[in-house]
């Protein structure tokens, strides 16, 4: 096993590599994709600097539009199974949808806004149901509301700032799903003693896709609001009828607030695109990972009888369900936030790495990324399945984890598979070094050194961008 590994890596990373990068370098040229952007750096500086841009822009938001919509079907689940709203649509309807036309008035970005306060310090029966074993906040609930957020903020873009309520989809003519999440950062531990705010606006649109931007706020706790996460949503309309790209409402830029917004929108989209690009599920690794994994794995693997030495594939840990209507979305899917909070909550991710961890204080850092391939439907059996993807020790942190989930969702005549979502986290133990085992997550197959150096990429970029952030803190 570790020779066919070796020499697999070798192969990858030596040979095979140089003729794939010639060519995907000239695909970045191809799409205007900088080769080796200073990424990093570039994205801390946009987190740091998007904190203060968007309160500015929200400063412009009229307060009474700022309400959430509900993104709940307004008709009963009975009632939806005997209206057959699933039906394929007709010839006819697809050709009247085609030829539909809807004028796209550009929006102010502030029109999009929206906020939901979270009143923790004054309702102890709300922070109950938020209340985790430690005494603190449910990050994985929180997640949820956050990917709701990014809908209502879509679909308040789409529809205007005035509207209350979203009705059928049919009656719409177009729905909206989150395409992906491009990250979301922990900057200051959560408060359960304060409220929360959770708002954000879209900040970018192209042809069919938005990128909005979230941030959680405590507020209320007689000093200045803090900001205690940000994330990044990749939002798509689709036409109703024919489930096409359907065309969204562009943006109007009017201060040098909304510009900066704008452009770290766009940049966002073209970092996404150029990491799509650089995945190891497309190009093989380079030459130097390739011989650090060779590396690696000759000092931790099949010769090293050492304890700290875990096999990625005995982390495996996993979870099989059915999805009830009551999770569901406007357009009778599962509900994108609900698929978080299970990755992460649900005997997965958390207990994962807790698990790995040996106890201890579990904290989280981030979640580095959320693929969101196919819808679940509902009545599907979803099987999630986490593994411990890479483990590694900072100045700050003892141990960090990162954590990989993957749902799929079962055919239950044929047995088969299909991946709806993929999902990406890091923890990390903060106790003192000496009371934190230092365990190694070692590959077995190959898919798994790919895994690993998946793992290893993000838990590199979430040492930096840390690193930065405190630095110019």
């Amino acid at each position: 096993m570790s020779g066919s590994l070796g020499r697999r890596l070798r192969l990858g990373g030596v040979e095979l590599h140089k003729y794939t990068v010639r060519n995907f370098a000239s695909t970045i040229r191809k799409q205007n994709l900088p080769l080796q952007p200073n990424s990093v750096a570039k994205e801390t500086q946009d987190v740091n600097s998007m904190d203060q841009l968007l309160t500015a822009v929200r400063m412009k938001a009229d307060p009474a539009y700022n309400t959430v919509l509900p993104l709940r079907v307004p008709e009963l689940w009975a009632e939806s199974i005997l209206h057959d709203s699933h039906k394929a649509p007709s010839t006819q309807a697809v050709e009247e949808a085609q030829a539909t036309t809807d004028p796209l008035t550009p929006r102010n970005m502030h029109d999009s806004y929206c906020e939901v306060v979270l009143p923790f310090s004054s309702s102890p029966k709300l922070l109950e149901k938020y209340t985790n074993v430690r005494g603190g906040i449910r990050t994985g609930k929180l997640m949820e509301h956050l990917d709701s957020l990014a809908g209502s903020i879509s679909y308040k873009h789409m529809l205007g700032p005035r509207v209350d309520s979203l009705g059928k989809i049919e009656d719409r003519g177009f729905y909206i799903v989150t395409a992906s999440a491009d990250r979301l950062d922990v900057l200051s531990p959560l408060n359960p003693s304060c409220d929360l705010r959770l708002s954000g606006q879209v900040i970018y649109t192209g042809s069919s896709s938005m990128e909005v931007a979230v941030k959680m706020e405590t507020i209320g706790s007689g000093g200045e609001d803090e900001t205690v996460m940000l994330g990044r949503f990749s939002m798509v309309c689709r036409d109703a009828v024919t489930h096409r790209a359907r065309n969204v409402h562009p943006l109007i830029i009017s201060t040098p607030e909304e510009q900066a917004l704008h452009t770290m929108g766009e940049d966002m989209k073209k970092r996404r695109q150029s990491q799509a690009l650089r995945s190891l599920s497309r190009v093989p690794p380079s030459s130097t990972e390739a011989e650090f994994l060779h590396s690696f794995f000759l000092k931790h693997g099949e010769n090293n009888r050492s304890d700290q030495r875990v096999w990625m594939g005995d982390t495996k840990v996993e979870k099989t369900m059915l999805m009830f209507p009551q999770e569901r979305n406007i357009h009778q899917k599962i509900f994108g936030g609900y698929l978080m909070r299970l990755a992460y909550e649900a005997s997965l991710g958390f207990s994962n790495a807790s698990l790995f961890m040996r106890g201890g204080h579990v904290r989280f850092l981030s979640l580095d990324g959320i693929a969101f391939a196919q819808p679940v439907p509902i009545g599907s059996i979803l099987r999630l399945t986490s593994h411990v993807l890479h483990s590694t020790s900072s100045e700050e942190f003892p141990l960090i984890v990162h954590v990989g989930v993957t749902a799929n969702v079962v055919d239950v005549q044929t047995g088969n598979e299909i991946t709806t979502n993929e999902f990406r986290f890091t923890w990390c133990r903060d106790d003192p070094v000496s009371a934190v085992p230092q365990r190694k997550i070692v590959p077995r197959t190959y898919k798994e050194a790919m895994l690993w150096l998946e793992g290893k990429r993000a838990l590199e970029r979430g040492d930096e961008i840390r690193g930065l952030r405190t630095k110019h803190s």
